[in-house]
């Protein structure tokens, strides 16, 4: 009879002990799916309920990479961190008036870095958090499309011909991104625009750009500078130069970058980011011009005067 009660209660201890290790592993099991899902929500931009704006490295996959050669900045433009503007190549103040009232508009070379740090690339006496470079530039220094600036216009040629990003004016909730040529019938849209040229994304369906852009500025003149919009509203801006002031490996996925593949690398970086679809994609300035600015360090910069720039502010920041 006590044999057959110390059995029992030995049987009766195994089953605990089973029992309290699967619900240890049932625990432990949870508690590893919710750091793994906070860990995708930390690092998933798009998840982020106040997200405003990160600068990553990626490779020809989208891929976040720090020795990744295209140089991206992802943003919010809906943020009430952020604010707008955009700098140009002038002799003089930026929004001065001559003496019949006019906007002055005496255009001279001017180099990125001179662009992103200048008394002209101030806002309320802040300097960018962020710039990128952007229009095309003529012989005379004059930037070749529409270029408008805090709703002040600098204009070239080519202004109703060519495509052009913008952010609109508005409270930041209510702020509009568009990508479309001319200016916009709604003049709330005509606040901060910067030319462009290649449109390689309409209505989310990509196109392959390169015989439109010719031989030399497909193949041979390979860095780009580009922006793409989502269909949740994030941007992307993206440098993708092999002369970067950063740590660069090159490989079959790491490479500058031919237009065929301007949607692998989008796609990648919106996927990887939860930024949504891509809708809208332009080329801005490349061979000698492409730039790109973020927290007080040059990450691209060439030797070419630079058509235009669009600047990223961030409020409260102390320069």
């Amino acid at each position: 009879m006590m044999t057959q009660v110390c059995l029992f209660y030995k049987k009766i201890r195994i089953y605990l002990w089973i029992s309290i290790i699967f619900i240890c592993f049932l625990a432990g099991y949870k508690y590893l799916n919710f750091n793994a899902s906070s860990e995708a929500s930390q690092t998933c931009l798009g998840q982020k309920a106040k997200f405003s704006l990160a600068f990553l490295k990626t490779n020809n996959q989208g891929e976040r990479d720090t020795k990744g050669i295209n140089h991206v900045i992802i943003f919010n433009p809906k943020s009430e961190a952020l604010d707008f503007k955009v700098n140009l190549g002038l002799s003089h103040q930026l929004y001065a008036k001559d003496n019949k009232g006019k906007f002055r508009q005496e255009y001279i070379p001017k180099l990125f870095h001179e662009l992103v740090s200048n008394e002209n690339a101030k806002l309320n006496g802040q300097l960018p958090i962020a710039g990128i470079n952007a229009d095309y530039i003529d012989t005379n220094n004059k930037p070749q499309g529409l270029n408008i600036s805090r709703g002040v216009e600098y204009s070239g040629d080519f202004k109703n011909k060519r495509s052009s990003f913008g952010i609109s004016a508005a409270k930041p909730n209510q702020r509009q991104v568009t990508l479309q040529v001319g200016r916009r019938k709604d003049n709330d849209l005509n606040y901060n625009l910067v030319g462009g040229n290649g449109r390689f994304y309409r209505n989310g369906k990509f196109k392959d750009i390169c015989q439109d852009l010719g031989e030399l500025a497909c193949k041979q003149a390979r860095n780009r500078s580009l922006v793409a919009i989502t269909n949740k509203g994030y941007v992307i801006l993206l440098v993708n130069d092999m002369k970067a002031n950063s740590d660069i490996q090159v490989s079959e996925l790491n490479q500058e970058l031919l237009p065929d593949m301007l949607d692998d690398v989008l796609e990648g970086i919106a996927r990887n980011n939860c930024l949504g679809k891509i809708q809208e994609g332009m080329l801005f300035d490349g061979g000698m011009s492409p730039g790109l600015y973020y927290n007080k360090n040059i990450y691209v910069e060439n030797p070419g005067p630079i058509g235009s720039v669009f600047l990223i502010y961030q409020k409260g920041l102390k320069n």
